[in-house]
């Protein structure tokens, strides 16, 4: 089935002129629908159904989601159609369609916005931490166990360092030896791993909604104002804490270098930037993050960026299955960056965690 054929499912409103592929995304195929006339322009995805399989809870975790913000963005006098994914029904009432084959949806289009793909100043990442903040205070009372797991155990540190346990034993890649002193340094911080899971069993923090993916390029900016407005690629919101997505968008954004890059020489801990994230995090979510929270804020970062470093090393033991690789030790290349990152936020956790107290005492 073409995706013109596709599009005639959704209640688009005109006549499609153009359908052409759009984006940076490398999970699933994105299509900028334009219509003829001067309408409203759309977005149609095809969902990857191989990492995506429970497509249908999670296309019911983006409607109930989205539902409640355009709910809450109204009541407080926003512009909800800018400031929120808008799910586009399809003509039976949908909100997604099979062909047989693959799993489609639609949004509306934002238009004149634009998507940052690097930091380029502290105020471009103070910016989208608070968009991010204020998109969990405003889902601060969202039953987060309404969800379903798209991805079980997604960020389940203890059961990341279960699977890699497995990954050394069972040495599929045989490999192991090469990566001594990697496994090394992750046994050692084996009681740091389950500091989040236990906080959130134990109930020192609150189950949230999370999102899961909180890097930069998923932050619609506004070109005439410059602000962040909408929160997009809602694929992996499920039950969590904000730590997951507070220490996601450090690990990506504080690092100064590729996330596979070679020369651990140029890789740094950028404490500006971390500052500036901390600063735009805490003014958005506002007075719904708890003091366990905003004590931990450091912590998630530290572990959340051990935790990647952990899936790459498991992946290069079990022999490149899971990430895409473009030579042998790519992922043991990724790893040493993550691990670099760990040590220096380490050496910092001190400064780290007076900054957060500071800036939440400054908003």
């Amino acid at each position: 089935m073409t995706r013109y054929e596709v599009a005639k499912q959704f209640c688009f409103k005109g006549e499609v002129e153009s359908i052409t592929p759009y984006g940076e995304g490398h999970i699933n195929d994105t299509f900028l629908v334009q219509m003829k006339d001067g309408e409203e322009n759309y977005i149609l995805q095809k969902l990857n159904t191989r990492i995506f399989k429970n497509f249908h809870s999670l296309m019911q975790n983006i409607q109930k989601v989205t539902q409640t913000l355009r709910q809450i963005i109204e009541n407080e006098g926003g512009d909800c159609a800018r400031e929120c994914m808008t799910l586009v029904p399809t003509l039976d009432g949908n909100f997604y369609y099979l062909d047989g084959v693959n799993c489609w949806r639609a949004y509306i289009f934002v238009s004149n916005t634009v998507v940052y793909q690097v930091i380029d100043s502290p105020a471009v990442f103070e910016n989208t931490g608070e968009a991010f903040g204020k998109f969990i205070a405003r889902l601060d009372s969202f039953d987060a166990n309404s969800l379903v797991e798209v991805i079980p155990n997604f960020h389940n540190t203890v059961d990341r360092y279960n699977k890699f346990l497995d990954a050394i034993e069972q040495n599929k890649s045989g490999r192991k030896d090469n990566a001594l002193e990697e496994i090394n340094f992750v046994k050692e911080r084996k009681e740091k791993l389950s500091a989040i899971v236990d906080a959130l069993n134990d109930g020192r923090i609150p189950l949230r909604v999370t999102h899961n993916d909180t890097k930069i390029n998923n932050v619609l900016i506004d070109k005439a104002s410059g602000r962040a407005i909408c929160i997009i690629d809602l694929d992996t919101i499920m039950p969590g804490s904000l730590l997951y997505d507070f220490g996601d968008s450090i690990r990506s954004g504080c690092n100064t270098a590729l996330e596979d890059e070679k020369d651990l020489s140029i890789v740094d801990f950028d404490i500006n930037l971390y500052e500036a994230y901390c600063k735009g995090f805490l003014k958005g979510i506002g007075d719904k993050i708890t003091d366990e929270e905003l004590k931990m804020l450091h912590i998630g970062a530290i572990i959340i960026t051990l935790e990647c470093g952990i899936r790459f090393l498991t992946d290069y033991l079990d022999g490149d299955v899971y990430f895409k690789t473009e030579y042998p030790d790519h992922n043991l290349v990724r790893c040493h960056t993550q691990f670099k990152l760990v040590d220096l936020m380490e050496k910092q956790s001190k400064q780290m965690l007076d900054i957060a107290i500071k800036c939440k005492n400054n908003i």
